[in-house]
């Protein structure tokens, strides 16, 4: 009964806002993009500049919280080092009575969780290289700034025409930082350290989620992704090492360097 209360309070004040509210006297709330843990995503207006962003709140029932503070903070930090054309620009923060509200550009593209599932996309070996090292030169840059993401799914990494972009700061954070991982299944583990490494683990499994939507079952046994894609040799040990069955990857350059000579060894085939 007591958790019923408490389900009950959450939906109360975490109730997404109006259409036309503003924000700041200047960001008109159009409609929600999305709805996370921590966070209420909007598309709204710049009443000043006429043009689209994207207003992020903080939900009500996070503000209460040390760690929802803490992970707010960590956001707008993090966006205000960034200064990247495939991350989306801080614009202006709002800490108030009102709310807590992180603006940003809006990227008006269709993320790779749309492309399969609603476009029903599909994504072949030589594809799947090249969005990877599409999303590689992106996270590079960022690590060599000293963030990591870690939360890079395909909900969170979108296309505009052939341009990559990643979206979503609410869990990176600069490497090194302390967070608390005990208590996590092994895969949430590996995905929430502060290291290069949580950030090559996840685009094992994003790399793996395009895989599988060119799969088609023959068998209603359940198999291992490597016996049931049916990968190149190069590319199943590339993702093996990624996902850590087989070492690990230091950083995103080595990384680079083997899906670049798969990519050169398919284009010199198809050349010869």
């Amino acid at each position: 009964m007591k958790h019923f209360f408490k389900s009950i309070q959450r939906f109360l004040m975490d109730r997404p806002l109006r259409q036309g509210v503003l924000i700041k006297n200047r960001y008109e709330i159009d409609r929600v993009l999305g709805m996370g843990s921590y966070g209420i995503t909007y598309l709204a207006k710049d009443q000043k500049l006429g043009t689209q962003v994207v207003v992020k709140q903080l939900r009500n029932t996070k503000q209460k919280l040390d760690q929802g503070m803490r992970a707010f903070q960590y956001e707008k930090k993090i966006l205000a080092r960034i200064n990247h054309p495939q991350v989306p620009q801080l614009l202006d923060v709002e800490e108030s009575s009102a709310g807590f509200f992180i603006i940003m550009d809006y990227i008006n593209g269709k993320t790779f969780e749309d492309l399969i599932f609603e476009h029903h996309y599909k994504y072949k070996e030589e594809d799947v290289v090249q969005i990877l090292l599409q999303v590689i030169e992106v996270i590079e840059s960022l690590h060599n700034e000293g963030i990591v993401h870690r939360d890079l799914r395909i909900p969170n990494i979108l296309k505009v025409d052939d341009v990559i972009y990643i979206i979503d700061f609410g869990l990176a954070r600069f490497i090194g930082d302390d967070e608390q991982v005990e208590g996590l299944v092994t895969e949430q583990q590996y995905m929430r350290r502060t290291t290069v490494q949580s950030d090559v683990y996840a685009l094992g499994h994003f790399a793996l989620f395009l895989l599988y939507s060119s799969y088609e079952p023959n068998s209603r046994k359940e198999k291992s992704w490597e016996k049931e894609l049916l990968l190149s040799p190069e590319l199943t040990a590339i993702i093996r090492k990624m996902l850590q069955s087989d070492g690990y990857y230091e950083d995103m350059m080595h990384l680079k360097g083997d899906l670049q000579f798969i990519a050169d060894k398919k284009t010199k085939a198809l050349n010869f």
